[in-house]
């Protein structure tokens, strides 16, 4: 069977039936995963969205859908073979958005959420016990000044990036590092 004919993987939550009726991959993440390279279209109006559309990246292995939504200055220093292998690797169970905080400051949000999946003993079988990856990720909405666009980015807190609090940021908002994305980076 095709994905399309399967629940999305975002509307999967193992431990609880908050969603009564899941959507389809086909109406869900998978507009935004085959319109990756469309500028006019591929973008989620939320941060909960994005971090929606990213689990199902990772569930569905296109580690280039991570990239892409990932902040531009931060894209380069993305493995995406470590990407995909670790997507491959994991026995992935469901997404619990705890909280999604969808205005901080001027142009910020977060999404606490848990990413449940089944670890591999030592032996590389797996483990029937399904685990939790808990975590508040922060995104930018960064404004393309050429067409006055707005996307949501992933801000990716494990990038190893020289910056000084007093540059420019990097999300190219004008401000000073440390006033901006810096705030969520160290």
């Amino acid at each position: 069977m095709q994905p399309d004919l399967h629940v999305c993987p975002c509307q999967i939550h193992p431990s609880s039936s908050a969603i009564s009726s899941p959507l389809l991959y086909k109406d869900c993440c998978q507009p935004y995963h085959d319109r990756l390279y469309d500028p006019e279209d591929n973008k989620a109006n939320t941060a909960e969205r994005l971090m929606r559309t990213r689990y199902s990246a990772f569930v569905l292995i296109k580690p280039e859908y991570i990239v892409k939504t990932t902040l531009p200055a931060q894209q380069s220093f993305l493995d995406v073979n470590a990407i995909e292998s670790w997507a491959k690797e994991t026995d992935w169970a469901g997404i619990e958005i705890v909280e999604h905080t969808p205005k901080l400051g001027k142009r910020h949000a977060q999404v606490e959420f848990k990413a449940h999946f089944k670890p591999t003993n030592n032996a590389g079988n797996l483990v029937d016990k399904i685990q939790a990856h808990h975590e508040l990720s922060t995104f930018v909405k960064v404004k393309n000044k050429a067409n006055n666009d707005a996307r949501w980015y992933f801000l990716d807190p494990t990038v190893a990036m020289t910056m000084t609090q007093k540059q420019p940021c990097i999300c190219g908002s004008g401000e000073k590092f440390k006033r901006c994305c810096g705030a969520y980076l160290v």
